[in-house]
C-alpha cells in the first residue's frame, strides 16, 4: 500500500503539470482568436507597456494602430515586431504620431487613425505623464499639462473613435489606469487627480454604452516598473507610509499588465485590479475607514518632510 501511495503522487503531480500546460496552450489560442484581424489602437506604444501590448496583440494576428510621440522609437517597435513575426499570420502595423497632451491635435490624429482601417474594433489607453512633488510646488500650468495629457486628450481621442463604435455595435476600451484612482498617495497631487478623473469618466461611459454592445475595461495595476527595477533591500519597515507604499506593492513587470490587457480584452472584463493583498486591504481600509488610512498616510508624511531628501 505504501508503495502503491509513492508510485500514485508522481503521476498525480504529471497530471496536474499536464491539465495545466493544456489550459495554457488553450487560454493562449483563445487569446488570439479573440484578437485576429481585430483593429487593436495603442495610443502610448513606444513606453514599456506600451511595447510589450504592442507584442503581444501583434503575436495574436490584430491589425495594428500603434501611436507614439517619437517617431524614431515607433519606427524602433515596428522593426523589431515585424523581424520576428511570421508574415502570412501577422498585420504590418501603422505608425501615427500622437501627443495627448497636445489637445489641438488630439481629434485630427484620431481621425487619421480612424481611418487607417475604416475602423477601431479595441482602443486600449495606456498613455500617461507622472509628477512628483509637494501641491504648493507644482505649478498650475503643470497641473494643466498633466490633466491634459491623461484626462482630456485620452477622453477627447474616445470621443472620436466611440460613435464607429456606437453604430457599429460592437467593440471595446480599455483604460489602463493605477492604484491612484481608488486613492491619493501624497506628493501626487496632479498624477491621482487626473487618474480619478478619468476612472470616473469611464466608470460613466460604460453605463451609457452597454446597450450598443461596447465594453468599456478598466485595468489598475498599483504601478508598472521599469524592465530593469527591482526592489531595492531597504529597511523600508522604519517608515509606516513606505511599509503600506512601497516594501509589499512594488510594481508589476510591463508583461504581466500586457497579458493582463489581453485577458480582459479576451473575457470582456469590466474591471481588473493587480494588487497584492496589502493594496487591497488599503482601498478597503481607504473606504470603511478613512480616518484610519488618512491618520498613516500622514505619518508617513510627517517623518518624510523630517528626514533630508539623499541627492
Amino acid at each position: 500500500m505504501g508503495i502503491m501511495a509513492v508510485l500514485m503522487l508522481p503521476l498525480l503531480l504529471l497530471g496536474i503539470s499536464g491539465l495545466l500546460f493544456i489550459y495554457q496552450e488553450a487560454s493562449r489560442l483563445w487569446s488570439k482568436s479573440a484578437v485576429q484581424n481585430k483593429v487593436v489602437v495603442i495610443t502610448d506604444a513606444i513606453s514599456g507597456l506600451g511595447k510589450e501590448c504592442a507584442r503581444v496583440f501583434h503575436a495574436g494576428g490584430a491589425r495594428l494602430v500603434l501611436c507614439g510621440k517619437n517617431w524614431e522609437g515607433l519606427e524602433s517597435l515596428y522593426a523589431t515586431l515585424t523581424s520576428v513575426a511570421d508574415p502570412s499570420k501577422t498585420f504590418t502595423p501603422k505608425l501615427v504620431l500622437l501627443d495627448l497632451s497636445d489637445i489641438s491635435c488630439v481629434q485630427d490624429v484620431a481621425k487619421e487613425v480612424l481611418d487607417c482601417y475604416g475602423c477601431v474594433d479595441i482602443l486600449i489607453n495606456n498613455a500617461s505623464v507622472k509628477v512628483k512633488g509637494p501641491a504648493h510646488k507644482i505649478s498650475l500650468e503643470l497641473d494643466k499639462k498633466i490633466m491634459d495629457a491623461n484626462y482630456f486628450g485620452p477622453i477627447t481621442f474616445t470621443k472620436v473613435i466611440l460613435p464607429n463604435m456606437i453604430s457599429r455595435r460592437t467593440g471595446q476600451i480599455v483604460l489602463v489606469n493605477n492604484i491612484q484612482a481608488k486613492f491619493g498617495i501624497p506628493f501626487r497631487t496632479a498624477y491621482a487627480a487626473s487618474k480619478h478623473a478619468i476612472m470616473g469618466f469611464f466608470d460613466c461611459l460604460r453605463a451609457e454604452v452597454e446597450e450598443y454592445d461596447v465594453v468599456v475595461s478598466t485595468v489598475s495595476p498599483t504601478f508598472i516598473r521599469s524592465y530593469h527595477v527591482y526592489p531595492e533591500q531597504r529597511n523600508w519597515e522604519s517608515s509606516i507610509c513606505k511599509f503600506f507604499c512601497r516594501k509589499l506593492t512594488y510594481g508589476v513587470h510591463p508583461a504581466e499588465v500586457a497579458e493582463e490587457v489581453m485577458r480582459t480584452v479576451r473575457r470582456k472584463k469590466q474591471e481588473v485590479f493587480m494588487a497584492n493583498p496589502i493594496p487591497k486591504a488599503a482601498v478597503f481600509i481607504r473606504t470603511f475607514f478613512p480616518e484610519f488610512f488618512f491618520a498613516v498616510v500622514a505619518c508617513g508624511v510627517k517623518e518624510r518632510l523630517n528626514v533630508p531628501e539623499e541627492g
